[in-house]
């Protein structure tokens, strides 16, 4: 590649007729480009010639070799054609290049750091969670710890929504066919969920979304706009089915837990409840230092994409990007993004490490209210269709989480870390005091331990530091006599004897969440 780059070859790009470059594969033997010929028959078919090599690719290009500055090399792997495993195996090389050689140097610095943070090893390190073969691909289980954390996501959003005026709800894992054909997600995401369950004559879906299952609650009596807003927010675990070859940790899974919400409001109130939801979402993520910028999804010009009146559509298009406007968010619109049910804000966040991840969403929906005859009784005493906002800060807790393991390389913040205190009694005549200390922070709320092995000291402090909790307390004599502690902070160190008050005053500070800055 090098040699090449120094070489300066021009790219040179050639359109030529579908049988002519059938044939000349047809040459060459190779099955794989002749495939690919048979599926974009009828398109513009373009070979790229560099030099003596000639190969059948769309393009674009750059204009010539001498571009290239700094590539490398960073890995290679066996595939299967087309990610099929009843094809062939080839080899995969993956490369990448910089304009600058320091550009290089700096991606292959974040590319060894993002390998120390992957929440897959630090998730197993930690007790966060494990995938067993028994349960299946992409079914990722809670151990204690994870469950701890993901409890203390919850619990932390939970109250946020209940200070803005959310109803919390819980639905059913599976519902009737009929009502996911009718929300329009059966058959048009048909390839990406679990097939249907015949039961007692009726056909059953593992629910891909939450939605349709608020929908039915919003319908269950009948609504005056004295009601309105109503939020209703869940906690709801989902099933889809994504393909093996894309499952990855907690990032890419098949079954997943949304903090999904549905806003029932009137169409003068949309403007209103949007703002809400990304205050909130932007409250949120400034909690875990996540800097947000903000994609206004649009829809394009391909009607079969998207359900609804074009009207209506245009009419949601314009009142996001008013709230964006007023709010004086950093946007970008990006065409063709839109939900085939509405319009939707994708927050966009980016980690420690310069990564983005798409997150939360807020979409603007008013399709289905018309799909499944959703009505409020309006001050004039007619008949109204409501305009739901769907939205879910997180997206994900299973992504959520994936993310803040590896942007806090698992030393979370004290208030959200599984295991808050270890206290670490010097030796066995130590216990009984360590014991009292336990059970006096456990009464105070914080989330404690107590290493009561017959350990060397040196080895129980190390060991607190590999599990990353935030500190150590240790007892020893002259804490016992003083009825005091030691205080070891994890990447910080020794903050000398305090007596317990001192501490769970300091502690009980730290315990309630604030925006942080995340800094490598």
């Amino acid at each position: 590649m090098e040699e090449l780059a120094k070489r300066d070859v021009p790219y040179e790009r050639m359109e030529i007729d579908w049988e002519e470059a059938v044939e000349y594969y047809r040459k060459e033997g190779n099955e794989y480009k002749l495939e690919i010929l048979e599926e974009i028959k009828g398109e513009p078919i373009t070979f790229y010639r560099q030099g003596n090599f000639t190969d059948l690719c769309r393009g674009p290009h750059i204009p010539s070799t001498g571009k290239i500055k700094a590539p490398k090399i960073l890995g290679v792997a066996g595939a299967y054609w087309r990610g099929d495993a009843r094809n062939k195996m080839l080899t995969r090389v993956y490369g990448i290049s910089f304009p600058k050689r320091s550009l290089l140097e700096e991606f292959l610095k974040m590319r060894e750091e993002a390998q120390k943070r992957d929440h897959r090893r630090l998730g197993k390190q930690l007790g966060i969670f494990f995938i067993s073969p028994n349960v299946g691909p992409g079914l990722p289980m809670w151990l204690p710890r994870g469950t701890v954390l993901r409890r203390t996501l919850e619990n932390f959003l939970r109250q946020e929504q209940l200070k803005r005026g959310y109803q919390e709800v819980i639905t059913p894992h599976i519902g009737k066919l009929e009502l996911y054909i009718t929300s329009g997600h059966y058959p048009y995401y048909a390839d990406s969920q679990f097939p249907p369950m015949e039961l007692e004559g009726e056909s059953y879906l593992l629910k891909p979304m939450n939605c349709p299952h608020h929908h039915q609650i919003y319908a269950s009596q009948p609504r005056s706009y004295r009601d309105l807003p109503l939020r209703l927010a869940e906690f709801g675990t989902v099933y889809r089915y994504e393909q093996s070859g894309e499952l990855s940790g907690l990032t890419r899974v098949r079954g997943f837990t949304q903090d999904d919400a549905h806003i029932y409001c009137t169409v003068e109130q949309v403007k209103e409840e949007i703002r809400n939801v990304v205050e909130l979402t932007q409250y949120v993520m400034s909690i875990f230092g996540l800097e947000v910028t903000t994609r206004l999804s649009f829809r394009d010009e391909n009607e079969e994409k998207y359900g609804g009146d074009i009207r209506l559509w245009e009419r949601a298009q314009r009142e996001i990007q008013e709230v964006a406007e007023e709010m004086g968010l950093e946007y970008f619109i990006g065409i063709g993004e839109a939900a085939f049910y509405g319009p939707k804000i994708d927050f966009i966040v980016r980690d420690v490490l310069g990564r983005q991840w798409q997150m939360g969403t807020v979409q603007v929906d008013y399709v289905m209210p018309e799909r499944f005859q959703l009505e409020y009784i309006g001050a004039d005493n007619q008949k109204h269709r409501p305009v739901i906002i769907h939205r879910a800060p997180f997206g994900s807790f299973e992504r959520f989480v994936a993310i803040l393991i590896e942007h806090f390389a698992g030393n979370f913040p004290f208030w959200l870390a599984p295991v808050q205190v270890r206290v670490l009694p010097i030796s066995d005549h130590h216990i009984s005091y360590a014991q009292q200390v336990v059970d006096q922070l456990t009464a105070a709320g914080f989330r404690v331990e107590l290493d009561d092995r017959n350990e060397r000291i040196s080895r129980k402090i190390a060991e607190s530091e590999q599990q990353k909790i935030p500190f150590a307390l240790i007892i020893g004599d002259k804490e016992v006599e003083s009825a005091t502690v030691a205080v070891r902070e994890h990447r910080v160190g020794d903050h000398g004897q305090k007596m317990l008050d001192e501490v769970v005053r300091w502690f009980t500070e730290l315990n309630q969440p604030k925006p942080v800055t995340v800094q490598l």
